[in-house]
Formats: structure tokens, sequence, C-alpha cells
């Protein structure tokens, strides 16, 4: 179900953006040259419109570079005085976000650990009553888009219409290769239901790694995302906190000049003719694919009464079995992603096992 916010576009409280936006600068501000040394080459490149820097940073375990803390304010509040550009930092708490208030910050963010506790998002979402900050939301660490729509919701019922969600990835339930798992599905999941809220990508917290950072970052252009915020140090070797997934102001600029921005429009007619010839097809197939679904199903039925009638169970595992391994050969040879056959046919398996337990529990 969608839900209807009214949510303003980044260009109304960024009024000089050109370009998707990009928030770029330090995973932790460190020292106030560090800071300023790295918000001055940031600075000249017209791509970057936000500089970031943690101040609070909420650590797995004690005894990890915890941040400078309070003193960072400052330290922003004169990147912007030098710069011109918009600060901003993370908030984890009511008394970080009263802080930052204080501070005139241009720009907030709710960290992943933070949106997945409703009383910490609500806590802050109080603060934040009467102010006009943009406040940017990052997923939680598991993708949950109930719990990261909770987050969204909060922070609009505080009176707070300048709102962006960041797709910062997920705690991964097995070894990949990036830090964070992407599970586009979930960012997909909440462009469908707020489709008027901007949502940019954090590759940096995806990724983990420089070497991932590109892959990532077109990713997200690829997907249609607003824009990036992307981690940027000085010197990353030196860095106290991420230091593997850093890049010098130098090699983000060269990592800019290689992404290809996509856009949800073109100015081509033929283009859009062409399109819209594909997706009625598209849709033509999805409702032939539909109404063979609905056909499956009268079968399982079926099935599921015959089983009944003899004494059988609905769980067969090797009919399942033998199934699963016809359907992915088949899907091989149709030139099919083996993982969605399988993903398609497992929902499908346990909807038919579903239905036939029913009917088996009906007198």
């Amino acid at each position: 179900m969608k839900t209807t916010f009214e949510i303003n576009p980044i260009k109304e409280w960024l009024p000089n953006l050109n370009n998707p936006l990009l928030i770029s600068g330090p995973c932790s501000l460190e020292t106030e040259q560090q800071t300023l040394e790295t918000a001055r080459l940031l600075a000249k490149d017209p791509r970057v419109f936000v500089y970031r820097g943690g101040i609070w940073k909420p650590r797995t375990r004690p005894g990890s570079f915890e941040g400078v803390g309070s003193i960072g304010l400052k330290w922003l509040q004169m990147v912007k005085k030098e710069t011109g550009l918009p600060v901003g930092t993370e908030v984890a708490n009511a008394h970080h976000t009263e802080e930052a208030l204080k501070a005139d910050l241009d720009v907030l963010w709710i960290g992943a650990r933070s949106t997945a506790s409703p009383f910490v998002v609500q806590e802050i979402a109080d603060v934040l009553k009467g102010s006009n900050k943009p406040v940017l939301i990052k997923n939680p660490v598991n993708p949950d888009v109930q719990l990261w729509m909770g987050a969204i919701e909060r922070v609009y019922q505080a009176g707070i219409k300048s709102i962006v969600a960041i797709h910062r990835g997920f705690t991964p339930f097995r070894e990949t290769k990036y830090r964070n798992y992407p599970n586009w599905k979930t960012v997909i999941e909440l462009r469908r239901l707020l489709p008027n809220l901007p949502i940019i990508c954090d590759p940096s917290h995806i990724a983990g790694k420089r070497e991932y950072l590109f892959e990532i970052a077109q990713k997200s252009f690829d997907m249609g995302m607003d824009g990036l915020m992307l981690e940027s140090h000085i010197d990353p070797s030196c860095a106290l906190s991420d230091a593997s997934q850093q890049l010098t102001p130098a090699d983000l600029g060269k990592l800019l000049d290689r992404l290809v921005i996509r856009h949800q429009d073109a100015n081509n007619p033929d283009f859009e003719n062409r399109l819209d010839m594909l997706r009625s097809r598209i849709d033509t197939l999805d409702a032939e694919l539909l109404e063979m679904l609905s056909s499956r199903v009268a079968i399982v039925k079926q099935i599921g009464q015959y089983k009944k009638h003899n004494n059988v169970t609905a769980l067969q595992i090797n009919r399942w079995s033998q199934l699963m391994d016809n359907r992915v050969k088949l899907g091989k040879k149709l030139d099919l992603n083996e993982s969605l056959v399988k993903t398609l046919f497992q929902l499908i398996h346990e909807d038919s096992v579903r239905l036939q337990t029913d009917i088996m529990d009906t007198e």
C-alpha cells in the first residue's frame, strides 16, 4: 500500500543543486586540520553539494575511536564559513540532535543502528519538532522496509518535510565481497511505497573497500537513485575509522568522472514510443503468467483433495527435489538466471504445500 507524504524535493532545500546530490567528507572528523583540508579540496569540485563528517561514532565495541564529540560541531561551522558548503553530521540520540540544532548544522542524518530502534528515532523526532532541517534516514541494519518506513514516518510526523532516505546496505547473513549486502529489492520496495521520497546511496558502507565503490555507485544510478554519499579523507591511510572505504578528494573526482548518470525520462519521442510498445508486451506476458499460475493453483487444489482422500502428506520431498532439479535445468536451457528460477519455484512450491495443508485441515 502506497503512502502519500508531502516530501520536499531536494532542490527545494538545496537550491544550487544542478546534478544528483553528492554528499562527501570524512567518515570521522579527527582534527581541525584534517577537517578543513579535506573540505577545501572537496569544495573545488562543483559536484559536491554537502560536506559530511561524523563526530559521534556508534562503534560496535568500546575501545574503538568513538569520534571527537561536540568540538567537531565548531569545525563543521568553520567549514561552512570558509567554503560555503552546507554541512551535516549523524545524530544518534536526542542530545546529539539538540547540539546539532544549536550549532545550526544544515543537514542531519540518522544512522542504521538508530533507525533500527523506534524509541531512539522517536526521541530524535521529538527534538526536531519546530525545526526545518533536512533529515536523511539510513536503512536499518536488517532489510525491514516497514522499520525503515516507520522511522521516516516518525520524522515526518514531527513536521519535517525535507527527508531523504539513504541506502547503505544490510548486515549480511552470509559471506559476501561487500561489507554490507546491497539487497536492492528492499530499496525498490521503499520507492514503490513512497514514490516521491528522494533516495540516495551510500556506496562507502555497502562496499567497505575502495575497489568496489564505483560498481556500487554506478548501480545506484542505474537504479534511478537521486544521489550518493561517498566518504572522502585527505589521507585515508591514516583514517581513524573505516580507512579502507574512503577516497582522497582527487580519487573521488576520478570516480565521479567515470559515472554514467541515468535519467527517469529521455527527450526522444522514438525512444518513448518504443519503450511504451515493449512495456505493453511485458504487461501482456505478465497477464498470461498470472493466468497460467491460476490454472496451476487449480490443479494443486485437485492434488490436495486427492492426497487427503488417500491419507498422503502434502509435502513429498522427493517430488520437490526432482521438480526443482528439472526446473533449474530447463531454466538454464532458456538462458534464465538460476537464482531467479530457484527463488520463483521455492515460493510457488511453498504456496502449493500451504494450499494442500489447508485442504487437509478442512472437514
